[in-house]
Parts: C-alpha cells; sequence; structure tokens
C-alpha cells in the first residue's frame, strides 16, 4: 500500500476543543493499510496550550510563529516538512472538517479511477445547521453540491480533499492570493488536471452562525474572486468547457441579486428536499442570503479597487 499525509491548517483563532475534537477525529478515519503521518500546522498564539493536546493526542505538530501567508503558508510549510516522507496522497481537512470513515479511501478511489486528476472531493454539508443563517446555509450547499456536478470547475473550498502528492509538491500554493484553493484549483485546470467529485462518501463542516459572519467570509472570498482575473492568459488557453465555467463562477456570483425573481421556486423544491412546512422559513432566508452575498460582492469590488484586502474575522464555532 501507499503513503497518505494529512494536513490540518490551525489558525491562531481557532478553541482548543474544536482542534482536540479535529484531532480525535481524524485520526479514527479509516486508512486501510497505508502508512499514514498526520501533522496539525500550527499558528502559535500567546500561552499555546494547542500543540501539547496535539501531540498528546499523537499526532505531529508543526509550529509556526508568524502566519505567513495564513492557510497557503502552513499548506507549503507542511508540504515541505513532508518532503523526506515523499507520500503518494495528501488529505487536507480543517479543524472543523467531519469527514465520512471512508471519505480518505473514497478520495483515493477517485484519484486512481482519473489518471489526469489531481484532488478529488465529496460532496459537502452543514454540520451545524442550529439557526435560522446557518439552517438557510445549508440549503445553499445543497445547491453548490449540484453546480460542483455539473461544472467543468471544480472547485473544493480550501482544497478539503485529497491530493496527489507529485502535483501539490511541484507546483505549491500561490500565498499572494487570498482565496489560494482557488487559485491553485484554476491553474491546475488551466495545464490539463481535473478535479474528481465523489458521491459515495461525504464531509461536513461548520457554516457561520451569524448573517454579519457569513458578510465577512464571502466579502473575502468574493475580492479571491476578483484576484484571480490575474490568470486570465493563462484560462484562455484551456479548453472550452473549462473557460467558460471558470468565467462563470468568477462573474454570476457579482450580480447574484438578479437571480432574486428566482425565488419564487424555491417553495416546492424546500419541500421536496426537507419534507417539512416548517422549513418553508428558508425561503426568507435565502432572500436575505442574496442581499448579503450581493452587498458583500460590492464590498469587495470597493476592497480591491483600494488595494485593500479583504480583512480574515474569525468565525465562531460550535463545540
Amino acid at each position: 500500500m501507499g503513503r497518505i499525509a494529512v494536513i490540518v491548517p490551525v489558525s491562531p483563532f481557532e478553541p482548543a476543543e474544536i482542534v482536540e475534537k479535529s484531532a480525535v477525529r481524524i485520526k479514527s478515519l479509516d486508512y486501510a493499510n497505508h502508512e499514514v503521518r498526520i501533522l496539525y500546522v500550527v499558528d502559535i498564539k500567546n500561552n499555546d496550550s494547542r500543540p501539547k493536546i496535539l501531540r498528546s493526542i499523537g499526532v505531529e505538530v508543526l509550529e509556526r510563529k508568524d502566519s505567513r501567508g495564513k492557510r497557503a503558508g502552513a499548506i507549503n510549510d507542511a508540504v515541505r516538512y513532508f518532503e523526506e516522507f515523499n507520500p503518494d496522497y495528501v488529505a487536507i481537512f480543517d479543524v472543523d472538517s467531519i469527514p465520512e470513515k471512508d471519505f480518505v479511501l473514497r478520495c483515493i478511489e477517485g484519484l486512481e479511477r482519473n489518471p489526469d486528476s489531481y484532488i478529488a472531493s465529496t460532496p459537502r454539508y452543514i454540520s451545524n445547521p442550529v439557526n435560522f443563517c446557518s439552517e438557510t446555509i445549508s440549503a445553499e450547499y445543497m445547491f453548490i453540491n449540484f453546480l460542483l456536478s455539473k461544472s467543468a470547475f471544480k472547485q473544493f473550498n480550501g482544497l478539503i480533499g485529497v491530493l496527489k502528492w507529485e502535483v501539490l509538491s511541484k507546483y505549491r500554493l500561490d500565498e499572494d492570493f487570498l482565496t489560494e484553493d482557488a487559485e491553485f484549483a484554476t491553474r491546475m485546470h488551466s495545464i490539463g488536471y481535473k478535479a474528481v467529485l465523489v458521491r459515495n462518501s461525504k464531509i461536513l463542516e461548520q457554516a457561520p452562525l451569524s448573517w454579519k459572519e457569513l458578510y465577512f467570509q464571502r466579502r473575502r472570498w468574493y475580492f479571491g474572486g476578483i484576484q484571480l482575473w490575474k490568470h486570465f492568459n493563462i484560462v484562455r488557453r484551456a479548453n472550452f468547457g473549462f473557460k467558460l465555467s471558470w468565467m462563470l463562477s468568477l462573474t454570476l456570483p457579482y450580480i447574484v441579486i438578479l437571480f432574486l425573481p428566482l425565488l419564487v421556486l424555491s417553495p416546492p423544491l424546500i419541500l421536496y428536499k426537507f419534507r417539512k412546512i416548517s422549513k418553508l422559513k428558508l425561503v426568507a432566508g435565502i432572500f436575505i442570503h442574496i442581499f448579503i452575498l450581493q452587498f458583500s460582492a460590492i464590498m469587495a469590488i470597493y476592497d480591491f479597487l483600494r488595494r485593500k484586502e479583504s480583512a480574515w474575522h474569525p468565525q465562531k464555532r460550535v463545540i
């Protein structure tokens, strides 16, 4: 069997309880007979107890003092850390990722079935639909999963999934981009690699718990989307299907308000999916959601014109 490196970046703001639960969860995944090393890349804060907690669970820890490059920098540092190990595959998770037990093995199967692939991942769902905001985002993710199944530009947020080591170690992440995951996906698709959506497993993650958190998250994502136009010259040489999907993904979200009339179609779809009358409240949630996304897009454009990068705001977690 092969070798698997697991990388989990940890920002200074992640609570120790969440990090501890993550390590226990990731260790318990099914890796079959593969040789596995699990590394948590921790951006250290004052009096940080998290590295000690992680080591007591039995995972490796790389401590970073400066948070250079944020998440992209953490993953690049982890790649350098694993150079001697020279794994076949790299699984990347966030601390709030809740993959099904067979997630890694199913993704490896997807990579092996597709020789020209660079990453495999699964549909993504929300693990904390505990209030009106996070329930609405949970409904949004169902739409995102549908788009992923149809698009020629499959971009898995955070690069959460399993990547081929030979690709990640060769090309690395660009630390100058705010959305390093979308930037890496753009480059890989442009040179002919593909992303594989694996349907026989799944992964969950936490959604923002307030409309304010959602606004800051999407403002940052939209800013990163504008940065991606720097790659237009390499994208225009790619195949038509990818080029069309890429351009639509970088234009339609910025005019999402134009899709507001389609909201009239949402009640029957919500009833079909959830089978509960009470879930019709999500119609109002989607209405609010659309306006927040549109305002986030406008403010991201404003930030870009001012040449001021959208600030990163910590997200509250359900522990």
